[in-house]
């Protein structure tokens, strides 16, 4: 019998989640709580669609003409690391179809197990981009900002970097929580070394995903939090290296 996924919902012109013109799949379920997430209903309930990776497929290759050289289709979530075995049976078939595979991934459930890296080594293997999301370099303000430690995400990085598996980086840059110079540098310190990064995006914080939160009865507590200013946006890109 085929695994099924649990997918939330699929955006067919994604633009800014991986090269070219993007399929996105929205998995279900994520352990992080980020204060700002704009997916919170991605996090748990019953609004979500058991499919099969042949259907995912079926369904993406509807848009293939739209692609270009460089598009393809983005596991994106929630977290999909979440629904491996299902994560990396799509990925198979993906590349069997000739399609480039991205996964977009807080890497909050990576661990260095035999049992985990079995399954991640696989799946890796076709995988074409790692986008990861680096919350904060600081453990307590990590904490504070996802509800999760750091350290295995900072592991995953490493790991993926000694794999020489191609990788972007993604910051959310949070006044208040994500925004500190110290942070920032100590986060540059740690990236540079890594010898697989492609790519590093500054992404400002927004309020676009309150009226999810509100829809869902959950206390947004970032209310009085503004998006930041353009020289403190400049001023991440320039510590980080952002070209």
């Amino acid at each position: 019998m085929a695994i099924k996924g649990r997918i939330h919902s699929l955006e067919s012109f994604g633009a800014a989640d991986g090269p070219g013109i993007r399929f996105i799949i929205f998995f279900k379920g994520c352990n992080m709580r980020c204060k700002y997430c704009h997916n919170p209903d991605t996090w748990y309930g019953d609004n979500f669609e058991e499919t099969t990776a042949d259907d995912l497929i079926n369904t993406a290759l509807r848009y293939k003409s739209y692609w270009g050289e460089s598009g393809g289709i983005t596991a994106s979530g929630g977290e999909p690391l979440l629904q491996i075995d299902f994560l990396t049976e799509l990925f198979k078939k993906a590349k069997q179809k000739g399609i480039h595979t991205t996964l977009d991934t807080a890497g909050q459930p990576f661990n260095k197990s035999p049992q985990f890296l079995e399954k991640f080594n696989t799946l890796i293997q076709y995988c074409d981009l790692v986008m990861l999301d680096i919350k904060e370099i600081n453990n307590t303000r990590h904490k504070n900002l996802t509800g999760q430690t750091n350290e295995n995400i900072l592991e995953m990085a490493e790991y993926l970097s000694n794999l020489d598996k191609p990788m972007w980086i993604r910051y959310v840059l949070v006044p208040e929580y994500s925004d500190f110079d110290k942070d920032l540098h100590a986060l540059s310190a740690f990236l540079k070394p890594l010898k697989n990064i492609q790519k590093i995006e500054i992404l400002p914080y927004h309020t676009l995903g309150v009226f999810k939160w509100d829809n869902l009865g959950l206390d947004y507590s970032l209310k009085n939090i503004l998006p930041p200013s353009d020289e403190r946006i400049k001023n991440a890109e320039k510590i980080l290296g952002v070209k």
